[in-house]
């Protein structure tokens, strides 16, 4: 016989539910609870990292950089920047600091011999080779990213076993880089927002390079503590970082649309063989006389940079500061030739390209000056001092030799003079190294050489500019 549920077991059975919902209820509250502290603290996490690259973002991507496509360029040549300072690091590492000062000497001669040399011959090929690619420029920039990326890896072995491959690798990442830059100098002006000047859009772009390099050195320090292969670990991730970020620019930084190719020449009556004839046709015209005045004052500071790169790293090494070990002396001039550096691209975008001819005279004059003073009055203070002031000087040259190109070249072969330009800076860099590496290490005497190395170019290239700057700033509209 069946028993009949009374009411108070329908009230038991109830009750019994009801207690375990509001069990389960608790459960998830906790679960939740627990995913919401997992959430928070994952944020936490990431909150530093996403905090700066948001950052860094509305920094790249002001004023309408970002519309244009600069703001993605900026990101990538900070990437660039950041993989070749990992790998001086680790080259400097391997061939300057782990022998004696006079072992180390010849092998940064051997060094810039095997590599300097055929990359100054290679140099002025890779423009008029880039030129005629002018539709891949992005995947130009890929592929010198790509190359350096693997010759990275190559050099990772090399620095570990010293063998020969060392030297063909460093070249092939020099070369790598060289076509990045020419690419680069020819990508820029695609990319301008309609308010950017191509010194300011030049300055943007350098600024986010110094930068990343400033953030990187001390990085690939680090890296270099636990292992001679690590910063090469490391430049091998920028540089895939950066063969994927080449692919991101605007599709039309690949337009060739309207340009020609500049010549290098003051003038027509300048211009022999073939080039005579080609000179008649409409855009093919030759870039004037402010700019290769502007462009043999840059070549002197360019040419003085190399001299004291080399010649200050071993004579430090030497003799280093009063208190200092060779790699913090070092370490301090490094420091002051970034800072002026850095603050001469920012006073190059502030001043907007005037009186660049007259910039250019005055900051040569400057360094000219400076070389004179450190080489009669030699000290720590004036040396590091120099660096600052030959880092200032040279960034702001540079701006405004880019400020004169923009301004009395024609827009038809505005990029060409660009690439071609840089090849000739480059190849005063490594004339300046090469004199750095065999003088003697005599501070006072080595600096009078870099003071007789300004001179010499600012005295050929003054009155030039100054007659230049007279005739070339009536008339002419300059963008601001």
């Amino acid at each position: 016989m069946a028993t009949a549920r009374t009411p108070q077991d329908a009230t038991g059975t109830g009750g019994s539910k009801r207690v375990k919902g509001v069990r389960e209820s608790g459960r998830r509250a906790g679960t939740d609870r627990a995913d919401g502290r997992l959430r928070a603290f994952g944020r936490a996490l990431r909150s530093p990292v996403t905090g700066t690259a948001r950052g860094i973002r509305r920094v790249t991507h002001a004023h309408g950089a970002g519309e244009s496509g600069l703001g993605k360029l900026i990101e990538l040549h900070g990437v660039n920047g950041a993989g070749d300072v990992m790998i001086t690091v680790a080259l400097a590492s391997t061939v300057f600091f782990s022998v004696p000062t006079d072992e180390a000497r010849g092998r940064v001669a051997l060094y810039l011999a095997v590599t300097m040399a055929p990359f100054t011959l290679l140099a002025p090929v890779i423009g008029p080779l880039l030129d005629r690619v002018p539709h891949g420029r992005r995947a130009a920039m890929a592929g010198a990213m790509l190359a350096r990326a693997l010759l990275a890896l190559v050099l990772s072995g090399a620095v570990v076993t010293g063998s020969i491959q060392l030297y063909p690798a460093a070249l092939g990442v020099l070369v790598a880089s060289k076509a990045y830059g020419v690419v680069r100098s020819a990508v820029v002006p695609r990319l301008l927002p309609p308010t950017f000047s191509l010194v300011k859009a030049n300055s943007r772009v350098t600024l986010g390079g110094l930068l990343a390099t400033g953030i990187a050195a001390p990085i690939g320090a680090g890296l270099q503590q636990i292992g001679p292969r690590w910063p090469l670990y490391g430049a091998f991730a920028l540089f895939v970082t950066g063969m994927f970020l080449s692919f991101r620019l605007p599709p039309g930084v690949d337009s060739a649309k309207g340009e020609d190719v500049a010549l290098l020449a003051a003038d027509e009556r300048h211009l022999h063989g073939p080039y005579r004839k080609a000179a008649r046709r409409p855009g093919l015209r030759t870039v004037g006389p402010a700019v290769t005045h502007a462009l043999g004052a840059n070549a002197s500071i360019r040419c003085l940079s190399g001299f004291l790169i080399f010649f200050l790293a071993f004579l430090l090494r030497e003799h280093p500061m009063t208190g200092q070990s060779a790699a913090v002396s070092l370490g301090i001039v490094g420091v002051a030739a970034g800072t002026g550096n850095a603050l001469g691209t920012a006073v190059g975008a502030w001043l907007r390209s005037r009186a660049p001819e007259i910039i250019i005279v005055t900051v040569v004059a400057c360094v000219l000056g400076a070389t004179i003073a450190a080489a009669a009055f030699f000290g720590a203070v004036l040396v590091a001092c120099l660096a600052a002031i030959a880092g200032f000087a040279q960034a702001l040259a540079k701006l405004s030799l880019d400020a004169l190109i923009q301004r009395d070249v024609p827009e038809l072969v505005r990029t060409s003079a660009f690439a071609r330009s840089e090849t000739l800076l480059q190849m005063a860099w490594v004339l300046g190294g090469a004199i750095g590496i065999v003088m003697p290490l005599i501070g006072p005497l080595g600096l009078a050489v870099g003071a007789a190395i300004v001179a010499a170019g600012w005295l050929t290239t003054v009155r030039g500019l100054v007659v230049s700057a007279r005739h070339g700033s009536t008339g002419r509209a300059r963008v601001a």
